[in-house]
């Protein structure tokens, strides 16, 4: 009963039989290779227009790389308050773009607040010099509780940086869990939208560490190569890189993974709501469940081999969990199988 993090989970099968082929015979290096240029055209179908393609090993790198690509001195960076650029990277992004500002914005369940985030813009006048400067802004899809934006809150939030002439960065972890979620295409959730970057995960869902930035229009991505050679994310033998997402984006294999892990959250999600120890704490719509559960359940549960997180309740609600409480996180992943949601249940309903 693993549900810490889709993190956890290995590597699909047939993920791991593609770098296993790949690891017999010679091939060019540096990205230079014949797998690496397919690969590369599989991106622009699936996006349906021409794009460039980076690829690096964690999203950590992904996101900063990103970022850093669109920094200019005095450059602020606009994200959720409780993103992961923010919160979780170690201050990544700020080393990498060269010490740019990180400026949280709220937003309910994850998703930034248009009109907080004009009024955040605003606080960044285009002379102020002792304040620093717009530069860019960052989503997080599917973001860091579970939840999405709708096509039309990107298209605002794309509106709201395109007036003031920054570039949107997309975030996408779990990119492929909020595609099923809104039943929607990879073109429609990014540059339709207004969406400029996009760093394009698939380690959390099947793959061994494969991550991607991905520009939609190429001739803003000349000084990549160079941000990501001195970052030491230019992998030797990229192929191996290359060889996850061949197998990844194969015949639909990454919908189908995040497919399976989306319908595991759900059955998750209805057995939580019939149980008398657990709550949902917010509707989520991909993968992630936060639930308010009584402790004796949770510590049931552990004690017969469930591992999850406690999570910290949001600022926003401080009355949404009890004494006798506490809030837990929840994640599926494509190895999840029904049983082990079952088995959950029983456990908390124990």
């Amino acid at each position: 009963m693993f549900f810490a993090s889709d993190n956890w989970a290995g590597a699909h099968s047939a993920i791991a039989e593609r770098l296993v082929s790949e690891a017999a015979g010679f091939a060019a290096a540096y990205g230079t290779s014949d797998l690496d240029r397919r690969v590369e055209q599989r991106f622009n179908e699936i996006f349906e227009r021409e794009v460039a393609v980076f690829f690096v090993g964690t999203g950590t790198a992904a996101n900063s790389l990103a970022l850093a690509s669109v920094q200019r001195p005095g450059g602020v960076i606009f994200c959720h308050s409780e993103a992961h650029v923010i919160e979780d990277e170690c201050g990544a992004p700020e080393f990498f773009s060269g010490s740019a500002r990180l400026v949280p914005v709220p937003g309910a369940v994850g998703r930034i607040d248009p009109s907080h985030l004009s009024r955040r813009i605003a606080d960044f006048p285009e002379d102020a010099v002792h304040h620093g400067r717009a530069g860019s802004v960052t989503i997080t899809q599917a973001t860091e509780t579970g939840t999405v934006y709708s096509l039309d809150e990107i298209d605002t939030v794309a509106r709201i940086s395109r007036d003031r002439g920054m570039p949107l960065h997309m975030d996408g972890a779990r990119f492929a869990n909020a595609l099923i979620s809104l039943d929607t295409t990879p073109a429609e959730m990014t540059w339709r939208r207004g969406v400029d970057i996009l760093s394009f995960g698939a380690t959390k869902n099947g793959c061994w560490c494969a991550e991607a930035v991905v520009f939609f229009n190429p001739e803003k991505a000349k000084d990549m190569p160079f941000i990501r050679k001195r970052a030491a994310q230019l992998f030797s033998k990229t192929r191996f890189i290359a060889a996850q997402f061949d197998a990844y984006l194969q015949d639909g294999l990454w919908l189908e993974l995040a497919r399976h892990a989306n319908n595991m959250a759900d059955r998750m999600r209805a057995g939580i709501n019939a149980s008398n120890s657990a709550r949902q704490a917010w509707e989520t719509t991909t993968n992630e469940i936060f639930a308010v559960v009584t402790k004796q359940a949770a510590q049931e549960a552990t004690e017969r081999g469930a591992k999850f997180y406690d999570w910290l309740v949001p600022a926003a609600t401080p009355d949404l969990v009890s004494q006798d409480e506490k809030l837990i996180r929840l994640v599926t992943s494509f190895a999840t199988t029904s049983e082990d949601v079952d088995q959950f249940l029983k456990c908390i309903a124990a």
